[in-house]
């Protein structure tokens, strides 16, 4: 009796090891197939000046202030450009996830400006990178009808339209590629020998991480439709991020002084090569 037993039980082990062992082949099939997604490539909205695939959380509320000061060329005149400074106070919000809505005033030009960023594609170990789409439009205000007759409100406004391509290579690196679309209704003919209303730009940018709380950032511009001998050069920016808690501060150096997208992107006007160069800075604090 007790041989039946006991071969009734190991029947009954085996049987229940077996059934285990389906239901951990299903498991592992199923986590095979689940899409896991990767961590933010970029901590902050912008890389220095260039705006990164990072996009606001539902519900989540960002605050930008941006300085830039003017031309450390200038020397001890300015104390290296620190007592002049170009302020610009910018509110995000995300309603829904993946979609971004921002409002700003920058100083330099009076300028306004709304956008919208729209996540595409986010990166997983199913898709390689991440896919963001921002547009904004900006409106001169300085601009009056003494300096420039004839002025309608249509010559104020300017426009860009970037698709921002991600990859987060590691823990410590990430690259960025940003095909762009600048619109400028209205051009200083005095700075640009030609007029080009409609400007073709590819964005660059990267971010390595050099410790736990910071890393170093570079983003770059070249501009296809620039005319020959232009006063204006392709936005170079370098800097540095430093993480702390609720907040990001950025440390930049960069030729272009604006930092909204036309402005930048169009119309930098330091030289790196003779040290015409902004020192500005970036603090963003989410609530």
């Amino acid at each position: 009796m007790k041989k039946y037993l006991f071969l009734i039980l190991t029947l009954l082990f085996i049987s229940n090891l077996r059934a285990q062992n389906n239901i951990l082949d299903e498991l592992n099939e199923v986590s095979k197939d689940e899409k896991i997604f990767e961590y933010p490539a970029f901590k902050a909205m912008k890389i220095g000046n260039l705006q990164s695939t990072k996009v606001a959380g539902k519900g989540e509320l960002y605050l930008y202030v941006s300085h830039r000061f003017s031309s450390v060329k200038d020397g001890f005149e300015t104390f290296f450009g620190l007592d002049n400074a170009s302020t610009k106070i910018q509110l995000l919000y995300s309603l829904w996830d993946g979609v971004q809505l921002s409002a700003s005033r920058e100083s330099l030009k009076q300028t306004y400006a709304s956008s919208v960023k729209l996540r595409l594609v986010k990166q997983s170990n199913v898709i390689p990178i991440n896919l963001v789409l921002y547009g904004t439009a900006n409106i001169n205000a300085e601009l009056d009808k003494d300096r420039v007759p004839g002025l309608q409100f249509s010559d104020r406004m300017s426009y860009a339209l970037q698709l921002l391509a991600s990859r987060r290579f590691s823990d410590k690196f990430s690259f960025l590629v940003a095909p762009s679309y600048v619109r400028q209704n209205l051009q200083d003919l005095n700075n640009v020998i030609s007029p080009r209303y409609n400007q073709f730009v590819l964005g660059l940018g990267g971010r390595m991480k050099v410790s736990k709380r910071v890393s170093i950032n570079m983003d770059y511009a070249y501009n296809f439709n620039r005319v020959a001998n232009s006063v204006y050069q392709n936005p170079l920016t370098i800097g540095m991020n430093l993480e702390t808690g609720g907040h990001v501060f950025q440390l930049l150096f960069s030729n272009a002084q604006s930092s909204n997208e036309p402005g930048f992107l169009s119309n930098a006007e330091g030289n790196w090569t003779n040290g015409n160069v902004f020192f500005g800075f970036n603090i963003v604090r989410v609530f």
